[in-house]
């Protein structure tokens, strides 16, 4: 797999999310109800939802993963039931548009690492995952974001 990574500062992005563990099996049903109520909160809010859903991972290992996940927003969230505020830091970053599998992602992020290491960067953060496309279209396009320096 060959991606093109690119490395780009980002500004810092308002996020309303739910915070949560997912198993391998369990993943697609807990970002589905995340997405929906994250989506309903914000909307509930008057917020906007200014980009496409994501899923940031802050620990993974064979059981599964610690993760927050919702849209950026025009504007900081009030915590409403599981949903509350975040952020998407203000960062450099390396990314890459992966087409595909949602379970080939890994491999891609793999990539991004190697990639980071040759052009002598190091990730400072853990990265996270815009979905571009949804479940239904196939081969889906995920954009891979990894905060470096």
């Amino acid at each position: 797999m060959e991606h093109e990574i690119t490395v780009v500062d980002l500004p810092e992005q308002p996020t309303a999310v739910i915070r949560g563990r997912a198993s391998p099996d369990s993943i697609s049903d807990v970002l589905g109800h995340t997405f929906e109520a994250v989506a309903r909160a914000a909307a509930g809010q008057g917020r906007q939802i200014a980009g496409p859903p994501f899923a940031r991972y802050w620990t993974m290992d064979e059981s599964g993963w610690d993760l927050e996940a919702g849209f950026p927003v025009d504007a900081p969230v009030v915590p409403d039931g599981e949903v509350e505020p975040s952020s998407l830091p203000a960062c450099r970053a390396a990314r890459l548009v992966h087409t595909g599998p949602y379970d080939t992602i890994g491999e891609a992020l793999g990539e991004a690492s190697h990639w980071l290491q040759e052009h002598g960067y190091v990730a400072t953060d853990v990265h996270w995952e815009s979905y571009l496309d949804g479940p239904e279209v196939q081969p889906p396009s995920t954009l891979v974001v990894v905060p470096c320096a």
